[in-house]
């Protein structure tokens, strides 16, 4: 079941922690030291499953455990297949790696001209400045790199990618991320993005973050000034599911919208979570009520391990299929497959277009209904009297 839009859905107290002081429980680093990092501090809280038990058990050696107070409450401890449980509490699946999965399954590898750069586009650069997050997502694409637990042994160099983005000039994008890049302190932050805004050719400064998801307490008014200061900064979440979408996440959404910095939101599309349209129909419209735009809807990455998480994408497609036409535009994300191998992210769309003839392009609308718009050559032959500027405009 997915919850309605009504008032009182957003509304989330302390829960299992309701006699930690206030002060404690909105204090962003009282929330990270007390994650749940460990079987042993799961099972204090709920039964878990066989499954789940083995691949905790496992954890450490792929992708390690943690998950802050704030986004444990979340979870339905009496369902096992509760959509939020799936994201962040690992199972057995974890260990098992089908012949399709790759440790590196969008190339970013290969595309590194020195650590922590990622340049596959032309004109944009990934910078990865932590291997860190508040929590673990289980499906994560950079598992090898993030938590360390693979001993992949990653050292975030800011000065050397600093120094490859000021020597590009045709890096005019650059996209922090990591890990999630608001773990680190307001003092980096600030001086990662004062250094930014003194390239001439970078025009586009972005963070991709999890963070106000699942440590809100994180945006705090003097981050937002950081940002506001620098600004614009654009800023991409990540929110899975409506349950996500508490009183919380909606304030701290409010305080970056206010500081300038506008917010779109990236879904992975995953089983058991959100591949059902009445669940991301109820998902986007608490989007854009909180000021978040949705932005992409991604297939889950061919990560080792995420077997048990995938879902068909013709499911994605199908879920595009049913929101066009029956909400606003706005609310609507681009479905998209990171193309194995370092393909680069390609648009994936119900077929709207039925035939394209000599004469126009025949198409039809989200209910079914066929209509035709000529193409240019098409008005060339039948010219508007009444518009003698058109051959022109044509020719």
């Amino acid at each position: 079941m997915y919850p309605d839009d009504s008032t009182d859905q957003w509304h989330q107290g302390q829960g299992l922690w309701a006699d930690v002081p206030a002060e404690d429980w909105n204090n962003w680093k009282w929330q990270l030291k007390n994650r749940l990092t460990s079987t042993e501090q799961l099972e204090a809280h709920l039964k878990l499953t066989p499954e789940e038990k083995a691949g905790c058990l496992f954890a450490n050696k792929k992708l390690a455990l943690a998950i802050t107070p704030y986004f444990f409450n979340l979870i339905d401890r009496t369902d096992p297949a509760d959509p939020i449980r799936r994201q962040v509490i690992p199972r057995a699946g974890e260990m098992h790696t089908a012949p399709e999965e790759l440790l590196d399954p969008v190339g970013e590898e290969n595309t590194k001209p020195v650590e922590g750069i990622v340049h596959r586009y032309p004109d944009r650069v990934l910078f990865l400045v932590t291997d860190r997050c508040a929590a673990y997502c289980r499906y994560c694409t950079r598992s090898r790199l993030v938590s360390n637990a693979q001993d992949y042994n990653f050292h975030p160099e800011f000065e050397s990618g600093l120094d490859y983005i000021r020597n590009t000039p045709e890096i005019r994008d650059v996209l922090l991320s990591g890990g999630d890049p608001l773990l680190l302190s307001d003092r980096k932050i600030d001086y990662l993005l004062g250094e930014l805004r003194k390239i001439p050719h970078v025009e586009f400064i972005r963070i991709g973050s999890r963070i106000p998801v699942f440590l809100p307490q994180r945006i705090t008014p003097e981050l937002c000034g950081i940002f506001k200061k620098h600004g614009p900064i654009w800023m991409s979440i990540h929110v899975n599911h409506p349950r996500e979408c508490t009183e919380d996440l909606r304030a701290a959404c409010e305080r970056l919208a206010f500081a300038g910095v506008p917010i779109g939101n990236q879904s992975v599309l995953l089983r058991g979570v959100n591949d059902h349209a009445e669940t991301m129909k109820s998902l986007i419209h608490r989007l854009l009520m909180m000021r978040v735009r949705p932005y992409y809807l991604y297939q889950c990455d061919l990560i080792t391990g995420s077997a048990h998480l995938r879902t068909d994408p013709r499911v994605g497609i199908k879920i595009i299929e049913s929101l066009r036409g029956h909400t606003t535009g706005y609310a609507i994300p681009q479905f998209v497959i990171d193309a194995p191998g370092g393909g680069g992210k390609v648009p994936i769309n119900p077929e709207y277009v039925k035939e394209v003839t000599d004469e126009a392009i025949v198409m039809r609308n989200f209910s079914g209904d066929e209509y035709s718009y000529p193409l240019v050559d098409a008005a060339r032959k039948a010219p508007d009297p009444n518009a003698p500027e058109l051959e022109h405009i044509l020719a």
